[in-house]
C-alpha cells in the first residue's frame, strides 16, 4: 500500500484519502516519499495548530486554524509541496470547506506540483468529492517494522533466539506501532526481560487491546471437539483441514480453506462447533459482532467499523473469524434504503466482496438457523468451501450427547442408563438435553438428595422440545437442506453416499 501511495503522488493525484489511526507512522512514511518525489516541503493541518510544515516545531498557526483559511493559504503556498489534513472529516459536512476543496483541486490542474492528503481513522467522503478523491488505507505495521520495535526493548546483554524473536513479533501481529510498544514494555516490566515465556503476555495484552472496539473479540473454548455428540461427517471434514493453513499445504499445491457455513435447528451444537475448531486447528479465534458493527452516529461510521474489523482479522491471520447467527446479521440488507438509508445494504456488500477476494488466510465459520433469512448471494458456491446442515440427533447421538454431559457432572455415571434416556427423548437438540439433566439436578438438589435417572426421565417429560413447538420450520430447514446442504450426521452422509 506505500507503493501505492508513492506511485499516486508521483503521478499527482490532488486529492488521496487515508485511512488510519497512526498519525506519526503515517507523517513519515508521506515524508519519506516527498524527499524521493524532491518536494520541497510537507505540511500539516489540525484543528489545533493551524497549517504548519512537518520538519517544524509546529507552533500553533492562529491565522489558519479554521479549515477554510488553510486551504486558501495551500492554493496561495509558492513551490510543491504535501499537505496532509488531519481529522479534517467533521468539516466536509460544511459546503463551503468542500468547495473550498474542490477549486483546490482545479488550481492544481494549472501546474501547481501539490497533493492534499486527508488523514482520519475512518473513512467520510462527500459526494462532491467522489470523483476526485482515491481512498487508501494505511496497512499495520509488517513484521520487519514490528522487529525495529522490538530492537527497541531488547536488552543489548540478552540477546534472544531467533525463534523466540520470530513467536514475539508474531504475537504482536495486528497491533499499531504504538500498541506493539506498549505490550513490549508490560512483558518487559512484568518479566524484567523478553524472552518466551513473554509470549503470552504480549498475547494476553493484545486480546485486551483488540477487544477495546467492541467489534471484535477473541474467545477461548477450554472444550474439545470430542466434547459434541454425533456431527461425525462434519468433524471428519475438520480434522482433513488441520493443516490446511501450513506451508506444508502450500507446498502441495492446496489452496486455502475459504470458510463454512453451518445450517440447522437452534440448540444443536453449530456455536460450540465453531468455537472447539480454533483448538483443533490451533488458531486464534475472533467473533465478529455484526450488532456493534453498525453504528448510526455517524454517517459512513458503520463500514468502517467493518473494515477496520476485517483489516485486525488479516494481520493476525492465519484465524479463524466466527460470525454467529447469519442469518440474524444481514437479513433484510436487501430493502434497507427505506430503514437505515442504504448502510445494511453496503455493509452487506463489502463484506460480500471481501469474502470473495480476501488473500489472507482468514476461515470465515458462520452459523445459521433460518435459511430463508439468508440473501442468496450467500449460498452460491465460492463464497464458502462447503455448507453443512446440523439436524436434530439421531437416537445414538443423543445418547453419546446423555453420556458427554453426564461424565461432566458425575464422572462415575455408571448408574444411568442413556440408551433409555436417548430413547424417550426423541426429537431434543442437545441443549435441550442438557437443560433437562439441569433441571434434574435442581429438583434433587432442592431435596437433598443425589438426582437419579428418574430424575432426568421426568424432566424430560416436563420439556415440549423446539421441534414439536416450531414443527413448521423445522420441516422446511430439512427440505431445504436435502438437496442443497451436506449432512453433518454420518449416517445421513453414508446414507446419501449410498443412494447417490
Amino acid at each position: 500500500m506505500k507503493e501505492e501511495l508513492n506511485t499516486l503522488i508521483q503521478a499527482r493525484y490532488p486529492l488521496i484519502y487515508l485511512v488510519t489511526p497512526e498519525e506519526e507512522r503515517a507523517e513519515a512514511a508521506i515524508a519519506h516519499i516527498a524527499k524521493l518525489c524532491e518536494y520541497e516541503k510537507v505540511y500539516v493541518w489540525t484543528m489545533t495548530h493551524g497549517l504548519v510544515t512537518y520538519d517544524s516545531d509546529r507552533k500553533p498557526q492562529p491565522r489558519t486554524l479554521s479549515a477554510e483559511a488553510a486551504i486558501r493559504e495551500m492554493v496561495h503556498t509558492e513551490g510543491s509541496g504535501i499537505f496532509i489534513f488531519k481529522d479534517l472529516h467533521p468539516f466536509l459536512d460544511d459546503p463551503s470547506t468542500v468547495r473550498w476543496l474542490r477549486d483546490a483541486i482545479a488550481s492544481f490542474k494549472s501546474g501547481a506540483n501539490k497533493n492534499i492528503i486527508l488523514m482520519s481513522p475512518y473513512q467520510k467522503v462527500p459526494l462532491e468529492l467522489e470523483k476526485d478523491v482515491v481512498v487508501l488505507d494505511f496497512p499495520l505495521p509488517t513484521l520487519d517494522e514490528l522487529d525495529l520495535v522490538l530492537s527497541k526493548h531488547l536488552s543489548p546483554t540478552q540477546p534472544i533466539s531467533a525463534p523466540v524473536r520470530e513467536k514475539l513479533l508474531k504475537a504482536a501481529l495486528g497491533l499499531t506501532k504504538d500498541e506493539a510498544e506498549k505490550v513490549y514494555r508490560k512483558a518487559q516490566v512484568k518479566a524484567k526481560k523478553l524472552t518466551e515465556s513473554e509470549v503470552d503476555i504480549v498475547l494476553s495484552e493484545k486480546k485486551q487491546l483488540i477487544r477495546r472496539n467492541g467489534i471484535l473479540e477473541f474467545i477461548e473454548e477450554d472444550e474439545t471437539i470430542d466434547a459434541i455428540g454425533g456431527l461425525e461427517e462434519l468433524k471428519r471434514w475438520l480434522k482433513q483441514r488441520s493443516n490446511a493453513f501450513t506451508e506444508a499445504a502450500r507446498e502441495y499445491g492446496l489452496p486455502q480453506p475459504k470458510g463454512m457455513l453451518i445450517l440447522g435447528v437452534p440448540g444443536c451444537g453449530k456455536s460450540l462447533l465453531a468455537k472447539t475448531t480454533s483448538r483443533l486447528w490451533g488458531l486464534p479465534l475472533l467473533r465478529l459482532d455484526m450488532g456493534r458493527v453498525y453504528d448510526g452516529s455517524t454517517v459512513g461510521r458503520s463500514e468502517a467499523n467493518l473494515r477496520s474489523a476485517l483489516k485486525t482479522a488479516a494481520s493476525i491471520s492465519p484465524a479463524i473469524l466466527f460470525i454467529d447467527e447469519l442469518d440474524k446479521a444481514f437479513a433484510g440488507s436487501g430493502g434497507s434504503a427505506d430503514s437505515d438509508g442504504g448502510t445494511s445494504s453496503r455493509i452487506f456488500g463489502s463484506f460480500l466482496t471481501w469474502m470473495q477476494e480476501k488473500e489472507s488466510p482468514v476461515f470465515v465459520m458462520a452459523t445459521a438457523n433460518r435459511v430463508d433469512r439468508l440473501p442468496g448471494e450467500f449460498l452460491r458456491k465460492g463464497r464458502f468451501d462447503e455448507i453443512f446442515f446440523v439436524d436434530l440427533p439421531n437416537s445414538n447421538e443423543r445418547e453419546d450427547i446423555f453420556n458427554i454431559h453426564l461424565s461432566k457432572r458425575r464422572p462415575q455415571g455408571d448408574r444411568f442408563d442413556a440408551a433409555q434416556l436417548a430413547k424417550i427423548s426423541e426429537g431434543f437438540s442437545g441443549a435441550e438435553i442438557e437443560q433437562a439433566i439441569i433441571a434434574s439436578m435442581y429438583d434433587a438438589f432442592a431435596q437433598d438428595r443425589e438426582f437419579t435417572q428418574l430424575d432426568i426421565i421426568a424432566a424430560i417429560k416436563a420439556t415440549l422440545p423446539l421441534s414439536r413447538t416450531m414443527t413448521e420450520q423445522v420441516s422446511g430447514l430439512r427440505d431445504w437442506a436435502r438437496q442443497r446442504a451436506r449432512p453433518a450426521s454420518a449416517s445421513v452422509a453414508e446414507y446419501q453416499r449410498l443412494e447417490f
